[in-house]
């Protein structure tokens, strides 16, 4: 491997630095998203709402999508945004169990 020089280390440096900031941001933001989820089951299951919103579902993978095309991601990415939302409405659902089950008896 060739000798690199101090400028060439820096830059990568600057880029590495970058990514580590992102994935956090990444993270917390995710974290985010399912604290919202997670209430939105809550308060889907305490109004006695559907957890599952069809349309709603349909609009968010079309909007997904396209800005996953819009920011030149790869498909693995995409596959792993569908996963997100996926994750999202079992939460909805797991949510309204406890409500389903008091009904039953």
């Amino acid at each position: 491997m060739a000798k690199l020089s101090q400028t060439v280390l820096d830059i990568l440096r600057d880029h590495r630095d970058s990514i580590d900031r992102l994935d956090a941001i990444l993270v917390y933001t995710l974290g985010e998203r399912f604290r919202h989820t997670k209430a939105i089951g809550k308060l889907k299951a305490e109004n006695e709402l559907p957890p599952a919103d069809p349309d709603r579902e349909a609009y968010q993978i079309s909007r997904l999508e396209s800005l996953a095309d819009e920011a030149d991601l790869p498909k693995p990415i995409e596959d792993r945004i569908n996963q997100i939302l996926s994750s999202s409405i079992e939460r909805q659902i797991t949510a309204n169990i406890p409500k389903v089950l008091s009904k039953l008896g």
